[in-house]
């Protein structure tokens, strides 16, 4: 399980990130552009990944994690469940996230190559 605190600590983590209202969500930005949104009222976040990334994570638990059900889902757009997931996991998804949505020049700093 991961709390909203924590949520809003880690997006803001990330370099050159802001938080700013969408509709009536919080959304998570680099450079004008949304990784994240955090939707309090159902207790999760959706998230912009790869679509790579997408099907890694959605391949743990779809309770958990899952394409939302629609084009934006195709776009990426990934739920999370705040309840379900583990804090490991939820990093490495919105790092994911991060990098999939940040200039290079940002993103370059958060991945790790062997």
């Amino acid at each position: 399980m991961i709390s909203k605190d924590e949520v809003r600590k880690l997006a803001l983590s990330f370099e050159e990130t802001s938080e700013e209202p969408h509709f009536d969500k919080t959304s998570f930005r680099v450079k004008g552009k949304i990784f994240a949104t955090l939707n309090l009222e159902h207790n999760r976040a959706c998230v912009r990944l790869s679509p790579v990334d997408q099907d890694v994570f959605c391949s743990f638990k779809k309770e958990v994690i899952y394409p939302v059900p629609n084009a934006w889902g195709k776009q990426g757009w990934t739920l999370i469940s705040l309840k379900k997931i583990r804090k490991d996991m939820f990093k490495d998804i919105l790092t994911s996230a991060y990098c999939f949505v940040a200039p290079a020049k940002l993103s370059s700093k958060y991945l790790e190559f062997e």
